[in-house]
């Protein structure tokens, strides 16, 4: 199988992480936003929405948002649970993750970090870090809500909606938001980083998942 991503995709770092998790290759393909590689005519015809990440399957299929991959990777596996009041708390802590948590922080970590486009006194920037703040405070609740040493949809396993909601909290810190202020973010953080085979935005660099530096 093949991924096509960009160097920095908190997406597409959801579907690479899943994959070293459960001892899948990927084979990597990285395109580049600036040079406008997802406007190509070449990866238009891959995926017309012309977002990363897409997963090209063996058989030719491709499939596209990285809870879709989630999903189908996650079939057969304990990360998708067999109960079905289980897998509906995994599908709504997907959607919190889509409709909530993302966008927000996302947005100050590009703005504020990567771009350096924005100031942090910007009246979007003053309403992505009250949206980002509210989802890190679900977050760090409903963990406390399940107990310690549990997952945020499951109890004993964790799921794909941990591997959807890791990347951009890990990276929050990059849009000036403080995670230590947080009771149980920190502990859940560093138990997916403990997981084997756990997978760096870099692979084998942890310490670069907050830089902004190329590579």
């Amino acid at each position: 199988m093949r991924i096509y991503d960009t160097q920095r995709s908190g997406n597409a770092w959801k579907v690479r992480l899943f994959a070293s998790l459960l001892g899948l290759k990927l084979d990597r393909i990285t395109l580049s936003i600036d040079k406008g590689d997802l406007r190509q005519a070449s990866f238009l015809a891959t995926n017309p929405l012309a977002q990363v990440p897409v997963l090209a399957l063996d058989d030719g299929r491709t499939l596209s948002e990285s809870f879709a991959i989630l999903f189908y990777l996650a079939q057969g596996t304990p990360w998708w649970p067999a109960d079905a009041f289980a897998q509906a708390q995994v599908l709504t802590w997907l959607s919190f993750e889509q409709a909530l948590h993302m966008r927000p922080i996302a947005q100050l970590r590009l703005h504020l970090s990567l771009r350096r486009d924005r100031s942090v006194d910007d009246a979007d920037m003053k309403a992505c870090r009250s949206e980002a703040l509210e989802a890190l405070r679900l977050l760090d609740h409903r963990l406390g809500e399940q107990g310690p040493g549990k997952w945020v949809a499951t109890a004993d396993h964790p799921s794909i909606a941990d591997i959807a909601l890791y990347p951009y909290t890990r990276m929050a810190p990059l849009g000036g938001l403080d995670l230590d202020a947080f009771a149980h973010l920190p502990r859940w953080l560093a138990r997916i980083e403990a997981l084997p085979g756990y997978q760096a935005l870099f692979p084998g660099q942890p310490e670069l998942n907050l830089s902004t530096t190329e590579r």
